[in-house]
């Protein structure tokens, strides 16, 4: 029998809820996984301008995010407060993705990342609704960062995994199987974009954002 985690769930027992701990394990993975294909989504960036900085950009954001979370932080200050561990690594995300934000795709993933933790904030662990809430919030508050959004993009694959993450919630289906199809449709939706957007067709590549936000969805498939 594997050993109890601080969420209740046993160490290789099926994945019912995200803890803050499994909060902080997906920005580390997202780091390494940026890392990883920094150089392939430079690459691929063609939009909206060639200058391949959209992998080092969102890398960067994240980078932030990871070191926010391990900074030293006043825990006395915040169990005074009555903050919950989720609501303190929520506030470092949101707080190292603003302050760490870099270019048109690192304000892009800063609005995500805060989408998501506006509603995972207040919960002690987030369940399969939770988390189809938080990416459409994600959705949301990625369009309202852009002025005239397009459709190609970054926007086309956060939107798809909100609507993916929708429908597995409402269908009752399991927190492990909702990220399975979300990162499906998340991929799916990659792929789509060239279609969507002429400038990526004629260069014979997908949305640079788009790939970079897909690594986001790796880590979470593996929790």
């Amino acid at each position: 029998m594997g050993e109890q985690r601080g969420d209740g769930r046993l160490e290789g027992g099926p994945l019912e809820a995200l803890s803050a701990e499994d909060l902080v394990a997906v920005m580390s993975a997202f780091r390494t996984a940026l890392a990883t294909h920094q150089t392939t989504i430079n690459r691929l960036n063609v939009y909206p301008v060639p200058d391949g900085d959209t992998g080092t950009n969102m890398l960067a954001t994240i980078e932030a995010v990871v070191r926010e979370i391990e900074s030293p932080t006043s825990d006395e200050e915040s169990i005074v407060a009555g903050e919950t561990a989720m609501t303190r690594v929520c506030r470092a995300v949101a707080q190292g993705s603003l302050m760490g934000a870099r270019g048109n795709s690192g304000v892009i993933l800063c609005q995500v990342l805060r989408g998501i933790t506006q509603v995972f904030s207040p919960l002690d662990v987030a369940h399969p609704e939770d988390l189809g809430r938080a990416l459409v919030a994600a959705n949301e508050a990625a369009r309202s960062a852009v002025l005239r959004p397009v459709e190609g993009t970054i926007l086309t694959v956060a939107a798809a995994a909100a609507t993916a993450s929708s429908l597995a919630a409402a269908s009752g289906q399991t927190l492990e199987l909702m990220i399975v199809e979300t990162r499906r449709a998340a991929v799916e939706a990659l792929w789509s974009t060239p279609k969507l957007l002429a400038v990526l067709a004629d260069a014979g590549v997908v949305d640079a954002g788009g790939a970079g936000l897909v690594c986001c969805s790796m880590p979470w498939h593996r929790l």
